[in-house]
């Protein structure tokens, strides 16, 4: 038996690493254990549970109010634990959260080879995102299987010295997951979607909740938010609110009562790919969405200076619109006013894969393992 460890932190890790999990288990003589450092607790286990997962350990590193030294040094020291009395034969992370980066380097420690599954995105900016740039470079030093999702973060990591033959372009699991979800769960769009669509009206998505947005710039989405729904009658604004307590209070403080703003609760992934599937368009500053909105024709409206997914912006399914509210009114004013505009960018135009990413990757730990 190969013993394979995946592990996850976060709901995202979880919505891109369960379809793979599920890959990996038909696999003969693999023995997967998939172990969670809760770095997000309630998310996650929402996450696991729409793909039918158990975690075999959770490290439960999650306390209030910690550090990104202290949540880092708590999964490190975990990861450690289980890597020493389990000694597998690969440990797999996925993407840029302090989870990948302790159990890299966990594993190299223990030096038991690492598989990044999206290795290669870039901005060129350490502190944007933050810290989540600095995460993934560093965690491409501790890597020896890069799954990279697309030819361009293929050639970032060629450029800063991996070699060729480390380097895999698989696309990005996330769409098999989206795939997976929308054949499994058909009926889970929210109530209040339903709801508005059936009173004539169209809704904007909004997800907005990124650590280097609290200090400002979330105030300036949120009057952009506003001021969009009173220009436009016939436009609702779906928002699921992130549990971070600055969130909920700048957009509670400039959107709560407003009329046609739907602050909700944080939304399970079924009822997030229905919520993209039958939405207008989206307005976002994190990175999954944009990755996932392009599957269904979906245009996206980056609220960020920088992206580490530039694909989508130049298949012209997205558009970084910025972080100062005249630039989110801008962009957002063209796609509903102008509806040559709304067809350019409203088409399948999805550069990050095609559902097949998890059988590619599977395919190449396979032969690592000499299977």
């Amino acid at each position: 038996m190969k013993n394979i460890i995946v592990t996850v932190g976060t709901r995202p890790e979880v919505i891109k690493m369960a379809p793979l999990v599920m890959e990996l288990r038909k696999v003969q003589d693999f023995q997967v254990t998939l172990v969670s450092t809760s770095q997000h607790r309630e998310m996650l286990d929402q996450a696991l549970s729409v793909f039918r997962l158990e975690p075999d350990f959770d490290l439960d590193i999650m306390r209030p109010n910690q550090s990104l030294a202290e949540s880092t040094a708590r999964a490190l020291r975990g990861m450690g634990r289980v890597l020493q009395e389990n000694r597998p034969d690969l440990l797999l992370v996925q993407g840029d959260t302090n989870t990948v980066l302790a159990g890299a380097l966990a594993a190299h420690y223990h030096k038991i080879p690492v598989g990044h599954v999206e290795a290669g995105l870039r901005t060129d900016d350490p502190y944007l995102p933050f810290p989540e740039e600095m995460n993934r470079r560093l965690t491409s030093q501790l890597t020896r299987l890069h799954f990279a999702p697309t030819r361009r973060a293929a050639d970032n990591l060629l450029r800063e010295g991996i070699p060729e033959d480390r380097v895999f372009v698989t696309g990005n699991t996330v769409i098999d997951a989206l795939y997976w979800t929308e054949r499994e769960y058909p009926d889970a769009l929210p109530r209040v979607a339903r709801e508005i669509l059936e009173r004539g009206n169209q809704y904007l998505l909004v997800t907005a909740h990124r650590r280097e947005s609290l200090d400002g710039d979330l105030l300036e989405m949120a009057k952009a938010l506003g001021e969009i729904v009173s220009s436009h009658p016939e436009i609702e604004i779906i928002y699921p609110v992130h549990l971070n307590p600055k969130v909920q209070s700048v957009m509670k403080e400039v959107l709560g009562g407003r009329e046609r703003v739907h602050l909700i609760p944080p939304v399970s992934y079924p009822e997030i790919v229905q919520l993209i599937r039958n939405c207008y368009f989206i307005l976002t500053d994190s990175g999954g969405i944009q990755e996932e909105a392009p599957a269904f024709g979906k245009p996206v409206l980056v609220m960020r200076e920088v992206t580490e997914r530039p694909e989508a912006v130049e298949a012209g399914v997205a558009r970084l619109a910025g972080v100062a509210k005249e630039g989110i009114l801008r962009a957002a004013s063209e796609l509903l006013e102008d509806p040559g505009e709304y067809r350019r960018r409203a088409h399948k135009a999805n550069p990050f894969g095609d559902g097949k990413a998890c059988e590619r990757i599977a395919g190449e730990v396979t032969r690592f393992l000499g299977r």
